[in-house]
């Protein structure tokens, strides 16, 4: 009778507290529904045919945005730290345990439209990130536009601070499983990047780029090496 007893207690927040976090965390159509007229309230904006699915959790929703047919899978976790948001355009799908978090004041995360985003990435969006329509990001895939500083020994490198800047990966671009992506590297249009590398520099339109740290072994339409 411990947690009956308990339960008995709570105040009437308490309660709705208590029967919210069963709802976000069932499985069934009707759960599935409470979560998205939930967050229809409470979101900046969010289309037509969502599906949000159990253990999400989204960090001031009044500064995100969801596009129609948008798809959030199990144990994904979107964090807005101020008005520059995240936005999610029509038919975007997050994979299981996707998490997004805009980082620091001014920050943000905007993805075009049909971009799939695997299972177990992590995106940042510290002075900004972008990922153009049609792009594919597969399996544990980190996207960090921040490097800390770190050339003073006589200080902590927390207090170094480091540098940041706007992250654009542009439109149709295919990034392989566990690739780390770096602050000061753009992936142009049309590139492909292979599994495992770390991307350091810009790779040019309608590469395919491989390594730590990643460099082009050819354009796509050509010929390869034997």
């Amino acid at each position: 009778m411990f947690f009956t007893e308990r339960f008995n207690a709570l105040t009437e927040e308490g309660k709705e507290a208590f029967y919210k976090s069963i709802f976000m965390e069932m499985d069934g159509e009707e759960a599935a529904a409470a979560r998205v007229e939930y967050y229809r309230k409470k979101l900046k904006h969010m289309g037509e045919n969502v599906k949000i699915g159990r253990s999400v959790k989204i960090i001031n929703p009044q500064y995100i945005s969801l596009g129609n047919n948008v798809m959030i899978d199990d144990d994904c976790t979107l964090v807005a730290r101020d008005e520059g948001g995240i936005s999610l355009a029509d038919d975007v799908n997050l994979m299981h345990r996707v998490y997004l978090d805009t980082e620091g004041k001014g920050g943000y995360i905007k993805i075009g439209k049909e971009v799939y985003i695997g299972t177990g990435s992590t995106l940042h969006g510290h002075s900004g990130l972008e990922i153009m329509d049609y792009c594919l990001l597969a399996q544990n895939i980190t996207i960090t536009p921040f490097s800390h500083i770190f050339d003073d020994c006589d200080k902590i490198i927390s207090a170094q601070g480091g540098h940041t800047r706007k992250m654009v990966i542009e439109r149709d671009c295919y990034i392989g499983k566990g690739c780390c992506i770096v602050y000061s590297a753009d992936i142009k249009e049309g590139s492909v990047v292979g599994s495992g590398s770390v991307v350091v520099q810009t790779i040019p339109p309608y590469s395919v780029a491989v390594g730590v740290p990643a460099k082009v072994i050819r354009k796509r339409g050509e010929p390869k090496k034997q």
